[in-house]
């Protein structure tokens, strides 16, 4: 018997690389968005509104970027 990979059943590489730059784009962001809102709010004495507001926003922004990478890749 001689056993045989066809590229359905063999792993890409890329792919995890692609979903772990991802996630590091993810905290990146999150933490830049996160201290500009802590700017804004500092600024405008309004305590947390802008720093979650923004955080949110980031995340919401990198996912949907995430997903769209994914539905390209996919097909």
């Amino acid at each position: 018997m001689h056993i045989t990979k066809t590229a359905k059943n063999t792993v890409s590489y890329s792919n995890v690389l692609v979903l772990g730059a991802w996630s590091f784009a993810m905290v990146i962001s999150s933490f830049i968005f996160m201290y500009v809102g802590y700017l804004i709010d500092e600024v405008l004495n309004t305590s947390p509104n802008f720093m979650l507001g923004l955080f949110v926003l980031a995340i919401f922004l990198c996912v949907g970027r995430l997903y769209r990478d994914a539905w390209i890749r996919r097909g």
